[in-house]
């Protein structure tokens, strides 16, 4: 039996020990989830509708617990861990209106009637990443659910605490066993379960580009449904007729939110030639403002980042020599703490400016017209998100056409709602989470033709 010490990475010290799935215990877990899918798929959609309600009843119920787990696994600050636990609720809510709402179409054909029935995909495995354990989770969990099929999930090996806690809830709610589970474990073993079995018909996976390939590769082989979110080096850009002021105070936040563990981080800042030395001047002091510290701090903005060798991953992009700015601050002694760290000038080849750091670094890069803006914007064979800072309309609207990016904001650094589409262009994703519409991605459509004819 094999078993993992979750650490705290504020601190270094365990905080309990997981015992690991093995991969016959996933292919369990599996036919578990399949047989109760038969059922599931049944359930009236007011029925389903009622327990995911409660379900979500009973995430509310415990956001505190939930929060205090992610601090002490994940590192989170504890205002952002109560606002991911509350999130979990809100999407849960959000998809609780969807299964009465899975509608078909009649279609006009000669001879008789032509109807489409919206039916579940089958059993839909999960693996989900460390850096938002609960939000992630719930992005897949909730819409699958409502569409009628059991969700068997994967955390990451390091972060399992709350996804196992919210599978005890959903328990409690009233959920039938086996329609979701949680399965904590290696992802060589459990994620590579998830994506060889015959019973789990689509896979949702966030996570590295390069994995992503590698399960993309294996469900090809089944010909299984398969939703990807993926890394991003995503760029801020900062044009002249901007509020500086307020581009220069949020794009720490755009950035350094979740210590930069964010495949949404606006890490690369473009910002026009005439005003870069304004904007680093009000940049500076935003940065050095940043509260790094102890999670458990209603006045911490950013915790540390997952361990210590994500911290050296993250330290190999500053080598001695880089062209740092500034930094901002970080705790010293125990704990996988790293400063805020600004780089400029760097170059067009420079690794923290091509590749994605995952931690808090963020490089500065001048331009000098709308068209040289998005040019260094799309080279990247990343698209997942970026912001554009402007006061003319129709230049935000040319520019976020033009920017090679599945989700863009306008004067503001939040591009992510559980309301609205989300995904990635080129090597930042296939298909599309969260939105109105992301339960019919867990469904097939079937179509059903009805002779008129005597």
């Amino acid at each position: 039996m094999s078993v993992f010490t979750v650490l705290n990475p504020a601190t270094e010290e365990p905080v309990t020990t997981v015992t690991q799935v093995s991969a016959e215990q996933a292919d369990e877990a599996i036919v578990r989830a399949a047989e109760a899918q038969a059922a599931w798929r049944d359930v009236a959609p007011a029925d389903r509708a009622r327990l995911l309600r409660a379900f979500a009843a009973a995430v509310d119920a415990h956001v505190d617990e939930l929060a205090d787990l992610e601090v002490a696994g994940s590192g989170h600050p504890i205002g952002q861990a109560r606002w991911e636990a509350g999130h979990v609720r809100d999407v849960l809510l959000y998809y609780s209106a969807a299964p009465e709402r899975l509608t078909g179409q009649q279609i006009p054909v000669p001879g008789g009637l032509n109807v489409t029935f919206r039916e579940p995909v089958g059993v839909v495995g999960l693996i989900v990443p460390w850096n938002f354990p609960m939000p992630i989770l719930s992005w897949g969990m909730a819409p699958a659910l409502a569409a009628g099929c059991a969700v068997v999930a994967k955390p990451a090996e390091a972060t399992p605490l709350t996804a196992m806690r919210i599978g005890e809830l959903a328990l409690e709610a009233g959920l039938p066993e086996g329609v979701f589970q949680v399965l904590p474990g290696r992802g060589s073993v459990v994620g590579q379960r998830l994506v060889d079995h015959p019973l789990v018909r689509k896979i949702v996976f966030t996570g590295s580009t390069e994995v992503g390939q590698q399960i993309m590769a294996g469900c090809a082989r089944q010909i299984k449904r398969l939703t990807l979110e993926l890394g991003g080096k995503s760029a801020n850009i900062v044009f002249a007729d901007a509020d500086l002021e307020r581009a220069a105070a949020t794009a720490p936040y755009a950035v350094f939110d979740n210590a930069g563990q964010d495949c949404c981080a606006r890490s690369r800042i473009l910002v026009q030639s005439s005003v870069l030395d304004k904007f680093m001047e009000l940049f500076e002091p935003a940065v050095k403002g940043v509260a790094v510290g102890d999670p458990a701090s209603a006045q911490t903005e950013m915790g540390p980042l997952i361990s210590a060798a994500h911290r050296a991953h993250v330290a190999s992009y500053v080598p001695a020599g880089a062209p740092v700015a500034f930094r901002g601050h970080a705790p010293s002694g125990p704990g996988f703490w790293y400063p805020p760290t600004v780089l400029a000038p760097v170059r067009s080849d420079d690794p923290a400016h091509t590749e994605e750091v995952f931690g808090p670094v963020v490089t500065v890069t001048p331009f000098t017209d709308e068209a040289d803006a998005v040019a260094i914007a799309n080279d990247t064979p990343y698209g997942l998100s970026g912001s554009i800072w402007t006061r003319e309309v129709g230049r935000a609207i040319r520019v976020a056409r033009a920017v090679d990016s599945g989700n863009l904001s306008v004067n503001s650094h939040s591009s992510v709602r559980y309301w609205t589409p989300f995904g990635g262009f080129k090597q930042s994703g296939l298909g599309r989470e969260l939105g109105p519409d992301a339960p019919d991605a867990f469904t097939e459509t079937k179509n059903v033709f009805i002779s008129t004819e005597e």
